[in-house]
């Protein structure tokens, strides 16, 4: 089920003083600091600054530098339309870059007009306790199916380093270590990182948790990644209608996919300002193209409505949510 929650449009003030451009451009950072914790020597470490474009300006992120080279940024999306989501992706060096690190990302927005926003970010990375590979990644698994990945996980100083449990805040998804190897300066495990049947489609971002024998750091995080598929799905995943005048029409066009060739069986919203072009086509195909024709309401305002696709595909429905800003004649 596609959602999105729609957020106040809000001007520019172009004639604004510099400090309130600085202002304006970190209203749309959900945060401006991150701190890693305790993580281990080779593990992948990333984290999204995300930032969402709440103004009725088009926003342009221009440029991306560190203070330190043990952090990597970079722009997942540089241009924003109104609503459109973004990140700012702070990744750790954690080979090269060892103990206690801290780097500010400084970000360079030029549209609509010039803006700098500071983000922080700060890490200890253990140089005894090494992870292979990095992270856990699961890769596109289709929905119903479980999947299971290994990482070799060693203590090189201490003999008697042990780890006592693999936490998880996620119901859907476990790890499990097995001791492989114990030396006087030397210990081994292998953690199975388990992702169950029932998970949820969608993108799994999350970390399992080893909680250790060490009391100067407790628990080492572990990050796990990937991508559960649906049997249905609908892009794009949220419809932007676009800024209109009072009935005004504008036709936009939803893709919607299945694993396996399958129907439309009926298409509606909401809101009768919709007409919807079935697909003419008996034939079940994995691939539909579906027109939506918009007509903008006479009272100026914003407009979010939710459209709904039933298949024949095992019963199998989609929700997308389309919204759209009407301006004054």
């Amino acid at each position: 089920m596609v959602r999105l929650v729609l957020l106040c449009g809000l001007a520019i003030n172009l004639a604004a003083s510099t400090g309130a451009a600085a202002d304006w451009a970190r209203k749309m950072f959900a945060e401006t600091s991150h701190d890693f914790g305790s993580i281990a020597r080779g593990a992948k470490a990333e984290y999204r600054f995300v930032l969402k474009n709440i103004y009725l300006d088009d926003v342009h992120i221009a440029k991306v530098r560190a203070s330190c080279g043990c952090t990597t940024p970079r722009i997942e999306k540089e241009w924003l339309k109104t609503y459109e989501e973004g990140a700012i992706v702070a990744s750790i060096d954690s080979e090269r870059f060892l103990g206690n690190q801290s780097s500010t990302i400084t970000v360079t927005l030029d549209q609509p007009r010039h803006a700098e926003v500071q983000l922080h970010v700060s890490v200890y990375v253990h140089s005894e306790v090494v992870f292979q590979p990095g992270s856990a990644q699961l890769g596109n698994v289709d929905c119903g199916t479980p999947v299971e990945k290994k990482i070799s996980v060693t203590h090189t100083r201490r003999g008697d380093w042990r780890i006592l449990e693999v936490k998880s805040g996620n119901p859907h998804l476990s790890g499990e270590v097995v001791e492989t190897a114990r030396q006087p300066n030397r210990v081994s495990y292998e953690l199975r990182v388990r992702l169950d049947a029932n998970a949820p489609a969608g993108y799994v971002r999350d970390y399992l948790m080893l909680a250790t024998n060490d009391q100067r750091s407790t628990t080492i995080p572990v990050l796990v990644e990937g991508c559960v598929l649906p049997g249905l799905s609908v892009s794009p995943a949220s419809l932007f209608l676009g800024t209109l005048r009072p009935k005004q029409e504008v036709t936009k066009q939803l893709v919607v996919r299945g694993k396996t060739p399958f129907r439309i069986v009926s298409i509606a919203a909401d809101c009768k300002c919709f007409k919807f072009a079935t697909p003419a086509e008996a034939a079940a195909k994995t691939l539909h193209l579906v027109p939506i024709t918009f007509a903008a309401e006479d009272k100026p305002g914003k407009i979010v409505k939710t459209i709904r696709i039933k298949t024949d595909l095992d019963g199998a429905a989609a929700e997308v949510s389309a919204y759209a800003v009407v301006t004054p004649e």
